[in-house]
């Protein structure tokens, strides 16, 4: 006999998402615009062949009353380069926001970030995943990002 659900059953869950085709990387740029993060929480482990970033991800995907963030790892696999643009990767006070994830040909992802940074990671294959990894808090800010058009 099958047990009843529980109200318990549809409480949000972290979110554990792999990107391994452009219409996937759509869905994880859309979950991961307005996430803020440090310069120095960017790691490229040459040896794994793994770039990661640990970011401080708005939960887009929740419309409760107050706005939530969550701390979330955004790791790229299979990665032979990154390359960085307008970013000062020895600044720890300076604080970078992510607009956007994009494909551009096969296998080299763009991460456009806000004030004119982005960042390019080239990889043999695309494998992209954004995993949460802790509670959701209240926004500091007290606020949902805005984007005048």
């Amino acid at each position: 006999m099958s047990a009843d659900a529980r109200f318990e059953d549809g409480a949000p869950r972290p979110l554990r998402l792999q990107a391994l085709s452009e219409e996937d990387l759509t869905i994880l740029s859309s979950l991961v615009q307005d996430a803020v993060f440090a310069a120095t929480d960017m790691k490229f482990d040459r040896a794994a062949g793994r770039f990661a970033i640990l970011l401080n991800r708005f939960r887009w995907e929740d419309k409760t009353a107050q706005p939530e963030r969550v701390r979330a790892v955004l790791s790229f696999e299979n990665v032979t380069k990154v390359q960085s643009n307008g970013i000062d990767r020895r600044d720890a006070d300076v604080v970078l926001s992510v607009l956007s994830i994009t494909l551009e040909g096969d296998d080299r992802a763009i991460l456009t970030l806000a004030g004119d940074g982005a960042i390019a990671v080239d990889a043999t294959a695309l494998s992209v995943a954004l995993r949460d990894v802790t509670q959701p808090y209240r926004a500091v800010s007290g606020k949902v990002p805005h984007h005048p058009e």
